[in-house]
């Protein structure tokens, strides 16, 4: 019933999410003079990696490491914008609708987040689909924190329920959570 819920949820929000990627595609494209979307090597479930679409943020040298230990003057004016409306996930139902995840469930993380690999390894968060959006993202922990990350991902393993993903979805969608580290540090 998930994958289901997904799926649907997916082909609803895709063309209102390719109008608005359209939209600020071309303000990234100015700024940083290169491609507005990008691709992202991200652990999803049983640590399987995928590809994460996204809309670009952050200047395209950035290295790939988790936003909390970007530097503020590698995001892109654009980008905090994006990033503080959650706009630059919204590529991420192409995710969706590919299978490699869901709309709701812990953030994927990048193979070189070592301390929180393990952290998820230790509380059995591999065993979901990585999601858009998701307990922890909602309560405001992000990344920088992995065992607090990994404790509230906890949180989402059980039975599935239409209305706590509704409830996730709704919490997101009206701003709930302080957004991610990197989006914070380079409003200073």
């Amino acid at each position: 019933m998930k994958r289901l819920f997904d799926v649907l949820l997916a082909l609803v929000a895709a063309p209102i999410a390719l109008m608005i990627c359209l939209l600020v595609a071309i303000p990234i494209a100015l700024e940083c003079r290169a491609s507005p979307l990008f691709f992202q090597k991200r652990l999803g479930r049983d640590e399987k990696p995928f590809r994460l679409l996204k809309l670009r943020t952050m200047q395209p040298s950035t290295p790939s490491v988790a936003s909390h230990k970007v530097e503020a003057d590698n995001i892109l004016v654009t980008g905090r914008i994006l990033r503080r409306l959650k706009i630059d996930e919204l590529p991420q139902i192409w995710n969706v609708l590919n299978g490699t995840m869901s709309f709701i469930g812990p953030r994927p993380g990048l193979p070189n987040q070592l301390d929180l690999l393990e952290a998820r390894r230790a509380h059995g968060i591999f065993a979901l689909s990585p999601g858009i959006t998701g307990v922890a993202q909602i309560a405001g922990i992000d990344m920088s924190t992995p065992e607090k990350l990994a404790m509230a991902d906890k949180s989402y393993i059980g039975p599935w329920s239409m209305a706590r993903d509704i409830r996730i979805l709704w919490a997101t969608a009206t701003g709930a959570g302080i957004g991610d580290a990197a989006a914070i540090s380079a409003g200073r």
